[in-house]
């Protein structure tokens, strides 16, 4: 079911965690601000909810490949 995350490189989930994980750059990257409303309990917007998930896709997804390169190499 992973495997395309085993496929494809590291580099690629690394970028994507970098650019749309944290834009905008500017005054504050996005993810932190939603982490910061949802640690306030204040996360009540549906748009916030989905900026929440759509920025903080590509660092689950970055931790997923980093757990399976680490599992594979213990292995």
């Amino acid at each position: 079911m992973l495997n395309w995350i085993d496929r494809s490189p590291l580099a690629l989930f690394v970028v994507i965690a970098l650019t749309l994980g944290l834009a905008p750059f500017l005054p504050e990257p996005h993810l932190w601000e939603k982490l910061k409303l949802l640690a306030a309990g204040e996360l009540v917007k549906p748009v916030d909810v989905f900026d929440l998930l759509l920025h903080g896709l590509p660092w689950v997804l970055l931790f997923v490949k980093l757990w399976r390169l680490l599992r594979v190499r213990s292995a």
